[in-house]
C-alpha cells in the first residue's frame, strides 16, 4: 500500500515535469543534452556555413568571427526562446573555488516607448563584469574595476530555469587571467601541440592530441534540519566537534552497500537533471564513511570536464535541499572517519582514437605507449612539488596523508607489468631492444603481454597519481576543489616534458643520422636501424633513470616511505602555506612562461590569493570555535554541572555526610571534571583570540598565512579534544549540538 501511494505521488510530480523529472517512458539517452545548445542543436538552428565555421572554431581552434557570432547568437536566442528563457549570463569560475554569474534580460527599448528582446554576438562574446570584486592577488584594485569575460565556444552554452548560461573566461583590462579557465585553455593548448610533434615519430597524420578527464566526485549528505542546527557545519562546511560515533565506519558495511531509499530518490533526480545539462553522470554508490556516496561520468575533454564539474556540484546542492538534505562537499566534515576526494582520470588522446597512455598491440605502438609514460613521469618528477601545490588547500589538507587517501608525497604507482617495461628498455642490450628488418618496421625484445590490454595494473589506493591502465588517476584532488587547479599543473607539466623530450630526440637523430648502420638504400628501404627510434630509445632510458624516484609501488601511508621519499628528494612539505610556495620556484615559473599558459605576475597573484584564502578559513573557524565553545558548550557544561551539585546537596541533606558522600562520588568526579575542562576551554579560546590578534597585524599574506597555519591551526584539536569529552559527560537532553551518531546514519 505505502509502495502504491509513492509511486501514485511520483506520477503526479512526473506530469508536472519541472527539470529534473523525466516520465517512466523516456530513456537517459533521449533528454541527454536537452537544455544544451550542443552540436544537435547547433545543427538545427544555425545555417549550414555558420555551422561549419562553428565547427571548425570547436575543434580546429580557428578564430571567431563576429559575423559568426551574430549569427550564432541569432540561432541561440531562438533556442532559448523557444525554451521559455528570459535572462542570459556569463558564468565564469573565479578564484573563488566557485562560479560567478550576473543575469541580464534580452529586453531593449524598441525607440517607440516599448520594449524588444535583443541578443547580438556582441553579448554573446563579451561582458563586463567588475574585476576589483574578486580575487586577484593585486592585479586589480578597487579603482581598478575593469575586467572582461569572454566566450568559450569549445564548452557549449545551456539553460538553467529561465536563464541561458554561457561558459566564458575571466581576465583583467590589462589582460591578465583572473579566472581557472583561461590557463586551463592555454594548458590544454600546450600540451595538444607538443604531443602532437611527438605522436608524428609515430604516425604523421595525427593533428590533434585531446586532454581527457573523468572526475569521481565524493561528497555527504546530511539532514538539513540538522545541518541547520551545527553552526560550524553552516559556516565552515565541518564539524569543528564532535565525539566519534560508536558505529562509524568499522563493519566496513556502507562501501557498495544498499543505497538508502531517500538518498536513491535524490541520486535519480540528480542525474536526471545532470543528464539534460549534458554531464554524462554514469556510476553512484555508496562510499566508505556513513552517509559518503560518490558519483561519476564518462570521461570528457578536460575543459569541458570541469565545467560539467563545477555545474554538477552547484546542482547538487539545489537537489539535496529538495530532497530534505544539505550536500557537504568539504574535504573532511567529520573526525574519524574517510573525508571526500575527487579522482582525477586523467589521459591524452589522438584525433584519431588513439589513447596515448594505453599498450598497443605492435612494437611501434608500444614504444609510443612507453614515450608518452615516462614523458608523464617526467612532468610529474620535476614539478612533483608544483602538483602537489596544485590540490593543496586549508580543507584538503585535513585529507592527505590521514591513512585514507594518498599522503601529501607525490608519487606514481605504475604496477609490475609497466615497471618490468621500463626496467627491460633501461637495462636491456641495445640490439635485443631495437632491430629493423626491411620495412617490416621496428621490432622490439618488448614481449606483447596480452593481460597489459586488460588490468594491466594491481590497484594502490595510497598512491597520489597511479597508473591504472590506459590513463593516470590523480587521486589526491580535494571533493570541493576546482579540478582546473590540478589539470593547468598536470597538462603543462607534461607539455614541457615532451617538447624537452622532442628537441633531445631531434638533436640524438642529428648525431646519428650520418652512422653507417642509418644509411638507406636507394628504395628508402632501411639497411639497418631508423635513426628516429634509435634515438628515443636513447633519450627513453635516460629519462627512466631520471624520473625513476618517483615511481613507487609500496604503503604510501608508511612512515618508511616518508623517510625514503626525503632521500629520493621528493617535495615531504606537508605545511599548507609552505606547499603553496612552489608555484614560485623558479622551474615553475619558467615552465609556466616556456609553456605560454601564466606569467610570473599571474603566479604570484594567484599565490596571494592561496595565502589570504587560507587564512580566512583557519580565521573563520578559529572565530566559530571560540564562539561555540564561549556560548554554547561551556554554558551547557555548567547548567549540567549546576544540577550535579544540587544533586549532591539533595543526597546530604537525606543521607548522613558519610552515605551522602559515598553515593555522590561518581557527581563529585565529573562536577571536578567538568570544572577542569570547562577550564581548560577558557583558557585556550583566550590564547585561539591571541594568537589570532598577534597574526591579523601581519600585513604580508605569506607570512600571516604562515602564522595561522602554525600557531592557531594547532589550537583548534586541543580545544575539540575537551570538548568531545565534555560531549560524553554532559546529559545528552542538555547538548546544545546535534552528534555524530544522529548526523552520521540517514533514516
Amino acid at each position: 500500500m505505502a509502495n502504491d501511494l509513492r509511486f501514485q505521488v511520483v506520477g503526479e510530480a512526473f506530469k508536472k515535469k519541472p527539470l529534473g523529472v523525466q516520465t517512466p517512458a523516456e530513456r537517459p539517452c533521449e533528454y541527454f543534452g536537452k537544455h544544451v545548445f550542443n552540436r544537435e542543436k547547433m545543427y538545427k538552428y544555425l545555417p549550414k556555413d555558420i555551422y561549419e565555421k562553428m565547427i571548425d572554431v570547436i575543434d580546429n581552434g580557428a578564430q571567431l568571427d563576429r559575423k559568426v557570432a551574430d549569427a550564432v547568437a541569432a540561432g541561440i536566442m531562438q533556442w532559448a526562446k523557444e525554451n521559455g528563457v528570459t535572462h542570459y549570463t556569463h558564468w565564469f569560475q573565479p578564484l573563488t573555488e566557485g562560479t560567478a554569474e550576473k543575469h541580464d534580460s534580452f529586453i531593449e527599448h524598441d525607440g517607440k516607448g516599448g520594449m524588444i528582446e535583443e541578443f547580438s554576438g556582441k553579448l554573446l562574446v563579451q561582458q563586463e563584469p567588475d574585476a576589483s570584486s574578486f580575487p586577484s592577488g593585486g592585479i586589480r584594485s578597487t579603482f581598478e574595476a575593469r575586467g572582461y569575460s569572454a566566450w568559450d565556444p569549445t564548452s557549449p552554452v545551456f539553460i538553467i530555469d529561465d536563464t541561458l548560461i554561457i561558459p566564458t573566461v575571466f581576465i583583467s583590462y590589462s589582460g591578465e587571467a583572473l579566472d581557472y579557465k583561461a590557463p586551463l585553455l592555454r594548458a590544454l593548448k600546450a600540451v595538444n601541440v607538443a604531443a602532437t610533434e611527438v605522436c608524428h615519430y609515430f604516425d604523421p597524420s595525427v593533428k590533434k592530441v585531446t586532454s581527457n578527464l573523468g572526475w569521481e566526485q565524493e561528497y555527504f549528505l546530511v539532514d538539513e534540519g540538522l545541518y541547520a542546527a551545527r553552526p560550524d557545519l553552516l559556516l565552515t562546511g565541518r564539524t569543528l566537534m564532535g565525539h566519534d560515533s560508536a558505529k562509524n565506519q568499522q563493519m566496513d558495511d556502507h562501501y557498495f552497500g544498499a543505497i538508502p531509499e531517500r538518498v536513491a530518490a535524490f541520486m535519480r533526480e540528480l542525474e536526471i537533471t545532470a543528464l539534460e545539462l549534458g554531464i554524462p553522470v554514469k556510476t553512484r554508490h555508496n562510499e566508505v564513511a556513513p552517509n559518503q556516496f560518490e558519483l561519476a561520468p564518462i570521461f570528457e575533454d578536460t575543459n569541458l570536464a570541469v565545467d560539467h564539474n563545477m555545474l554538477l556540484m552547484s546542482v547538487m546542492k539545489r537537489v539535496a535541499r529538495k530532497h530534505g538534505f544539505r550536500a557537504l562537499l568539504h574535504e573532511k566534515p567529520f573526525a574519524g572517519i574517510n573525508g571526500s576526494g575527487k579522482h582525477n582520470n586523467w589521459s591524452l588522446s589522438t584525433d584519431n582514437g588513439v589513447l596515448l597512455h594505453a599498450p598497443g598491440k605492435t612494437p611501434e605502438q608500444n614504444l609510443r605507449f612507453a614515450t608518452f609514460i615516462v614523458e608523464t613521469l617526467m612532468g610529474v618528477y620535476k614539478h612533483n612539488g608544483l602538483l602537489k601545490a596544485s590540490i593543496m588547500s586549508a580543507t584538503n589538507a585535513h585529507r592527505l596523508g590521514a591513512n585514507e587517501a594518498p599522503p601529501a608525497i607525490i608519487s606514481s604507482f605504475l604496477g609490475r607489468q609497466v615497471s618490468e617495461l621500463l626496467d627491460h628498455i633501461e637495462k636491456a642490450d641495445k640490439e635485443d631492444i631495437l632491430a629493423m628488418a626491411g620495412k617490416q618496421g621496428m621490432k622490439m625484445d618488448i614481449p606483447e603481454i596480452p593481460e597489459l590490454l586488460i588490468d594491466n595494473t594491481d590497484r594502490n589506493r595510497t598512491s597520489p597519481f597511479a597508473f591504472t591502465g590506459n590513463r593516470f588517476e590523480f587521486r589526491a584532488v580535494g571533493s570541493e576543489a576546482n579540478c582546473a587547479s590540478a589539470m593547468i599543473a598536470l597538462n603543462t607539466a607534461v607539455a614541457e616534458a615532451l617538447v624537452s623530450f622532442k628537441q633531445r630526440v631531434d638533436a640524438r637523430v642529428a648525431e646519428i643520422a650520418n652512422d653507417p648502420i642509418f644509411a638507406t638504400v636507394p628504395d628508402g628501404s632501411s639497411s639497418g636501424h631508423n635513426p628516429v627510434f634509435h634515438a628515443i630509445i636513447d633519450i627513453l632510458r635516460e629519462d627512466i633513470k631520471t624520473c625513476k624516484p618517483i615511481r613507487f609501488d609500496g604503503n604510501g601511508y608508511s612512515d618508511e616511505w616518508k623517510e625514503e621519499a626525503a632521500r629520493r628528494g621528493l617535495d615531504v612539505e606537508t605545511s599548507c602555506p609552505v606547499i603553496f610556495e612552489r608555484y614560485l620556484d623558479a622551474d615553475s615559473i619558467a615552465m609556466f612562461e616556456s609553456m605560454g599558459v601564466m606569467t610570473k605576475k599571474e603566479l604570484e597573484a594567484r599565490n596571494e590569493v592561496k595565502w589570504e584564502t587560507y587564512t580566512k578559513k583557519i580565521q573563520i573557524e578559529a572565530r566559530v570555535l571560540g564562539d561555540l565553545s564561549m556560548n554554547h558548550i561551556i554554558p551547557v557544561a555548567t547548567r549540567y554541572q549546576s544540577q550535579l551539585l544540587s544533586n549532591v546537596e539533595d543526597m546530604r541533606a537525606v543521607f548522613p555526610a558519610e552515605k551522602a558522600d559515598a553515593l555522590s562520588a561518581r557527581n563529585l568526579k565529573l562536577i571536578e571534571e567538568i570544572a577542569t575542562r570547562t577550564a581548560t576551554i577558557e583558557t585556550k579560546v583566550e590564547e585561539l583570540v591571541a594568537a589570532r590578534k598577534v597574526a591579523n597585524k601581519i600585513e604580508d599574506e605569506h607570512a600571516k598565512a604562515i602564522a595561522y597555519h602554525d600557531t592557531i591551526a594547532p589550537m583548534f584539536d586541543v580545544i575539540r579534544r575537551q570538548i568531545d569529552k565534555l560531549e560524553l559527560i554532559v546529559d545528552d537532553a542538555l547538548w546544545p549540538l546535534p552528534k555524530y551518531r544522529e548526523l552520521l546514519f540517514i533514516r
